[in-house]
């Protein structure tokens, strides 16, 4: 009786040093001046939150540094499509795996303009331009940075994925006019082997780190549901909220199951729990964008709505990412009409 009084109150104390620390930090992340820091454990306790309170805090520390009704219109562009030689096991542009997806070669400026146009037209802020390389060699880069330029001149902020940067090409990309950078972590680091080993965690913070040293802005997330536990969605998380400074666009990614690809087949995630990923990015990363991006597709509108009130305020706009469907402009209109959203 003694042995189960002394377990109930150590459980009682801890959970109430749990939820003080969080207390704690909620309170720096409605804080805009306040860089914080998030253990893995503080985030998983997040997640488990009641669903309501955890959106209560997320829609708290969202209205403390953004716009509620306002979210941010990307357009990603594949400009070169396939033949990677990476062995990613979520994506069908690997070389190595049998997909629908057949190997192009790099767009012409003229097309790459043309694709910024329309997006501009339907109203996206930000052209991102994604081509499937492990990294780019110089001379694939000198083609891209005249499309940086150009996008950059049509008065649209530039996005590039580029894969893997050697020394110098960071800065050849900021003199082109460069605005944003993505590069994903995809998952925790102690996953990542289970999904990735053409490249290691270390190669990819790297570029980030090449990046920031030319003050090109960050765009870094990763892949939810690839069969990782709530401790290793957490872990993403901690990464990417720990940084010295975190990404000023975080997204947040559905898989995207495609036949041919290791991944597919992996037990579906359960929406509510992609919700709560939402949520918890904006808690533990108050002052970034937190892009709803791959697999918007499969959601259902109400799933989404979920995600703007749990934080999310920045989309892609347009029927493809990169070789995978995505809502068509024309129905994302009609659902920011329906939730009083504009774009921005």
């Amino acid at each position: 009786m003694l042995e189960s009084a002394t377990k109930s109150a150590t459980v009682a104390s801890e959970s109430v040093i749990s939820t003080s620390h969080i207390k704690a930090n909620l309170a720096k992340s409605c804080d805009t001046a306040t860089v914080n820091r998030w253990s893995v454990a503080d985030i998983v306790a997040l997640f488990e939150l009641p669903f309501s309170d955890l959106m209560h805090q997320a829609q708290t520390v969202h209205r403390a540094n953004f716009d509620p009704n306002a979210v941010q219109v990307s357009t990603l562009l594949s400009i070169k499509t396939g033949g990677c030689s990476e062995d990613c096991g979520y994506c069908p542009q690997a070389a190595r795996y049998h997909t629908d997806v057949e190997s192009e070669p790099l767009m012409q400026l003229d097309d790459v303009l043309a694709a910024a146009q329309e997006a501009k037209d339907n109203g996206a802020s930000r052209f991102c331009m994604g081509a499937a390389w492990r990294g780019p060699k110089q001379r694939d880069l000198e083609p891209v940075l005249k499309m940086i330029a150009e996008v950059k001149a049509m008065g649209l902020e530039t996005c590039a994925t580029l894969g893997m940067l050697k020394e110098g090409q960071a800065e050849q990309l900021k003199d082109a006019g460069l605005d944003y950078y993505n590069h994903n972590l995809d998952t925790a680091p102690e996953f990542y082997g289970d999904v990735i080993t053409t490249r290691t965690y270390q190669d990819r913070l790297e570029t980030l780190d090449r990046v920031r040293s030319v003050d090109i802005n960050v765009c870094c997330g990763g892949i939810i549901g690839m069969g990782e536990s709530r401790n290793q969605r957490a872990g993403l998380l901690a990464q990417l909220a720990n940084m010295e400074r975190p990404p000023e666009s975080v997204p947040i990614n559905l898989l995207t199951q495609v036949e041919g690809t290791p991944l597919h087949g992996t037990e579906e995630l359960d929406p509510i729990e992609f919700v709560r990923t939402i949520a918890a990015a904006r808690i533990t990363m108050p002052n970034s964008f937190v892009r709803l991006s791959a697999g918007r597709q499969s959601m259902h509108e109400g799933i989404q709505a979920l995600c703007f009130i749990a934080g999310a305020n920045s989309i892609f706009y347009g029927e493809k990412l990169l070789t995978t469907g995505n809502p068509e402009a024309a129905t994302d209109k009609k659902l920011f009409e329906k939730l009083g959203i504009n774009k921005i």
